[in-house]
């Protein structure tokens, strides 16, 4: 699979040992380091078997919950929750990577733990209630893309029962047509008359997916250029075609001596790396 990862589930306890704090998720890192030979490496940085959370807090009206990880050769992750009366939201995401792990980061020019920090989007949730997001989620800084999926996670849990009412996130939320108001042209008016049922209609194929030029300044100058139309084809529980809009379409990345890279966010949860 393209998200091949381990999945993280933790559990937080308070002092009766009833669970304060739950969260079960996957997450994946995509990182662009320098090497000593000034170019620029891309790296993916997946989550080990063996992950603690230490240092992970249950938080109370006047102090922030945190929920922090640890995995692989000095890597850590964490995300603080803070509440109001009625709700519960993420604040901050922290990620440190460890460059001193040469299987990740080969020829690392800069060594040692690298922190960076990004406001968390997630809507305030109802306490009692779980945030639910099934559906892809990333987050981008400083050369870091963090992506999750499968997220499940309640801050501030009451009485140490999970809820059983969920709150899901926007990209999981299915969008329904919009309501036609009734107009003379749309009103059927009854009839005696018995109609063969209609003929079902053949699926709409998918048209061809439009041309974006897409390009990469290093400095002044133009490094990369390129002309594409792109459409996926994700085979999951039913095959699914999305074609890439270039209208909506950003381009980042970077140009190094011997590598490009190329990044389009199509600005509705879709991120494809060249």
């Amino acid at each position: 699979g393209f998200f091949q990862s381990y999945a993280v589930e933790v559990d937080v306890k308070d002092a009766s040992n009833a669970t304060c704090l739950y969260a079960k998720w996957m997450m994946r890192f995509l990182i662009k380091y320098e090497t000593n030979s000034s170019d620029y490496k891309n790296t993916t940085l997946n989550l080990s078997s063996s992950v603690t959370h230490n240092g992970s807090v249950c938080g109370n009206d006047t102090q922030a919950a945190l929920l922090a990880v640890q995995f692989g050769e000095g890597h850590s992750w964490s995300i603080n929750f803070t509440k109001t009366n009625e709700t519960y939201q993420g604040d901050f995401i922290t990620f440190t990577y460890n460059t001193n792990d040469t299987a990740v980061f080969p020829d690392a020019k800069r060594k040692g733990p690298i922190t960076i920090v990004v406001k968390d989007t997630m809507r305030p949730v109802q306490l009692n209630n779980v945030f639910v997001c099934h559906n892809t989620d990333f987050f981008e800084a400083e050369n870091v893309t963090q992506i999750f999926w499968n997220v499940t996670v309640q801050a501030f849990v009451q009485n140490g029962t999970i809820g059983k009412k969920e709150s899901r996130c926007r990209a999981d939320t299915p969008t329904s047509a919009p309501t036609v108001p009734p107009t003379i042209a749309n009103v059927t008016t009854a009839s005696t008359t018995t109609l063969s049922p209609a003929p079902t209609a053949a699926p709409k194929p998918v048209e061809n997916p439009d041309t974006g030029n897409y390009s990469l300044k290093s400095g002044n100058k133009t490094c990369l250029l390129a002309t594409v139309g792109l459409q996926l084809n994700v085979s999951q529980d039913k095959p699914l075609l999305i074609n890439i809009n270039p209208k909506t379409t950003s381009a980042d990345g970077a140009c190094g001596n011997t590598t490009a890279t190329l990044k389009l966010n199509d600005g509705n949860s879709t991120l494809i790396g060249f």
